[in-house]
């Protein structure tokens, strides 16, 4: 046991650069290569091609100092410019944190940049021995000289350069691995970076060694890379939409393979998360269905195809430009906030176009996600008769087969949202991102735990399930659930019930169950409450918005006097469609509420006084807070 205490020397306040160079990973990600330091400098190029200045970038690389150059021929900094604290602008976009021209709606980089937190430039800097940075403008020129990320001298002067910026760092081996870049991740992202900007050219200098790096066909050319003679279909999907600050390019191709390959980029930055790829997926599964019924391929009683049957051999590589975009890390692979509205008719469109223009393509897209879905269905009744062949052999209970369970390996990302019944769970189904969030329906009420005997909880199937899915550690003897972190399947637990007193007892029958038996997962944060929207609005013939509860009805009403507009009440979740289900699993637009205990003794006697077999303290409670009811929660 550690019995040491902190005294006043160990809390210690550092500034931006001392903080980067003790903690680099976390605006670096990965600290193995320096290869985050290229891309930081080259985004910030990038970004000045996309407001419309300067269709070149040079990248030289000196193997044997270990030194990298980036010069671009875009509009160049403001030279000499002086601010407040003594710094110049181009001082300052290298050596203080948060600065940046991407931050105003000026017009300049239309809120769609990649380097828009003003970090990149300061990570370079800080992460390397040594920096020059040197930009032209209108004739003048200013040069700054770093070292180990703190500013040295500066020099101006007159030049006949054309605008733009040159800087050349030498990254330290202190916060690296290797303090090289990996070459072949440097030659793909450029390669990629040119395909998703038509027009950019990029010149990589290894040595003495060059390469050009540009792109005739934009995308079709990254898709012609990647399937190969894998392609199994003639006429590829191609959408171009444009507009104003919001624009999508999508290819969506088939290939004989067994599983989707998709080349997801935002604001032309690589993403592998995030509710534009759950909602993307969601629309190609909806729509295709569609089609396949219009068709009669897929009879109106059957079932509709999964996702995974759909996406099996489906690539899609798309470039999406959207303001107001919001990443979890510097190193925005993982999105958590873009508004997708802009978007959803437009690509309902394209498909619908595509779908009539090449029918017998579309016939071959469905045969095969038919046969996956048959190979699934085979593959899942051989896994069943296993499991009851080794029945006696498992002390696990088996989960309930209509479990839709998400396949993702971090179990801590994956999501399981507990609904009432089938109708409930079948459109979540549909809309969900089946990577990272889970269905399991339960059939009506589960037994109040709080009333029931234990021989009676220990029978009930729908508890015993919830049990199993979960990840938890039952004792049959006295039914004490706990977990263990690396055992836990998920890292939330969403119940999500009706917008009614019937929805709000189910959440409270859950809660019950989980306070009594494990209430260690209420305590440590996995526990959450869905918060359907009550409300539904139609503005026009395609706009949609959703309401959560009266008061939000009533402010909207306040503020659209005068308005056309129809409001729907959405009774239950088996009476939304897909579309209006997807809210409810779109990280971005749903409402979900971390369900917390700050009173342990007191959590112990409101279960006691609401759920027990008392009557006398439950009518009391009701008496004394009857106003403070509400159903989302």
């Amino acid at each position: 046991m550690n019995d040491k205490l902190y005294t006043e020397d160990s809390i210690q306040s550092l500034d931006p650069r001392e903080f980067t160079r003790l903690r680099p990973g976390v605006y670096c990600g990965s600290t193995e290569y320096s290869t985050q330091l290229l891309v930081e400098i080259v985004s910030n190029a990038i970004d000045e091609f996309k407001a419309g200045h300067g269709n070149l970038i040079e990248v030289k690389i000196d193997t044997k100092e270990n030194s990298y150059a980036v010069r671009d021929y875009a509009q160049g900094f403001l030279v000499n410019s002086m601010r407040e604290d003594g710094k110049t602008i181009l001082q300052a976009s290298f050596d203080t944190l948060n600065t940046s021209g991407k931050f105003s709606d000026d017009g300049v980089y239309e809120g769609t940049a990649l380097g828009l937190n003003g970090i990149g430039s300061k990570l370079t800097n800080f992460l390397s021995h040594k920096m020059k940075v040197e930009t032209w403008r209108d004739g003048q020129t200013e040069s700054i000289f770093f070292n180990e990320g703190i500013f040295v001298n500066r020099s101006v002067g007159k030049s006949k350069e054309p605008n733009g910026t040159y800087v050349r760092w030498q990254p330290s081996e202190e916060f690296f691995t290797h303090p090289e870049v990996d070459i072949n991740k440097v030659k793909e992202l450029f390669h990629i970076l040119t395909c998703l900007c038509v027009g950019l050219t990029i010149e990589l200098t290894i040595d003495d060694k060059k390469e050009i790096f540009t792109s005739k066909h934009g995308l079709n050319d990254l898709v012609d890379d990647a399937v190969g003679d894998s392609e199994i279909i003639n006429s590829r999907m191609n959408m171009n939409f444009d507009a104003g600050k919001n624009k999508l390019d999508m290819v969506v191709t088939y290939t004989s393979k067994y599983s989707l390959n998709m080349i997801s980029y935002v604001n032309t930055g690589d993403t592998d998360a995030g509710p534009h790829i759950t909602q993307i997926k969601t629309i190609l599964t909806r729509e295709f269905n569609k089609f396949f019924k219009e068709k009669k391929w897929l009879k109106e009683k059957d079932e509709n195809l999964s996702g995974d049957d759909i996406q099996e051999g489906m690539f899609i590589a798309f470039n999406l430009t959207a303001p107001g975009v919001s990443y979890d890390a510097q190193t925005k692979s993982r999105i958590v906030k873009i508004d997708m509205s802009p978007f959803t008719t437009s690509i309902v469109n394209a498909l619908h176009d595509w779908f009539n223009k090449n029918e017998k393509d579309i016939k071959i897209i469905f045969e095969k996600a038919a046969a996956a879905r048959k190979a699934r269905d085979a593959a899942k009744k051989a896994r069943d008769k296993a499991r009851e062949q080794n029945k006696k052999k498992q002390k696990a209970l088996k989960f309930d087969s209509k479990l839709a369970d998400c396949w993702s390996k971090d179990r801590m990302k994956c999501e399981i949202y507990v609904t009432e019944g089938d109708s409930a769970s079948g459109n979540l189904k549909l809309a969900r991102d089946n990577e990272f969030v889970a269905v399991m329906p339960v059939r009506g009420k589960i037994l109040n735990v709080r009333k029931a005997s234990l021989d009676k909880i220990q029978k009930n199937a729908e508890i015993m399930t919830m049990i199993d899915a979960f990840g938890l550690t039952v004792d049959m003897k006295t039914m004490k659930l706990t977990y263990n972190k690396e055992d836990l399947r998920y890292g939330k637990i969403i119940i999500e019930s009706d917008a009614d007193t019937d929805g709000a007892h189910i959440k409270n029958l859950f809660y019950t169950f989980i306070w009594t038996f494990c209430p260690e997962l209420i305590l440590d944060g996995y526990v959450y409450a869905g918060v359907p929207p009550l409300y539904k609005i139609t503005e026009g013939k395609d706009t949609y918005i959703y309401l959560k509860n009266d008061t939000e009805l009533e402010e909207y009403r306040t503020k659209h006097k005068g308005k056309k507009y129809l409001v729907n009440r959405l009774k239950g979740l088996g009476e939304m469609s897909p579309d209006e289900t997807s809210i409810l699993v779109d990280p971005d637009q749903r409402i979900i509420k971390q369900v917390t205990v700050e009173d342990i003794a007191a959590a112990n006697k409101l279960f006691d006084d609401l759920m027990g077999t008392q009557i006398i303290p439950r009518k009391r409670f009701i008496q004394q807070h009857s106003q403070e009811a509400t159903y989302g929660v």
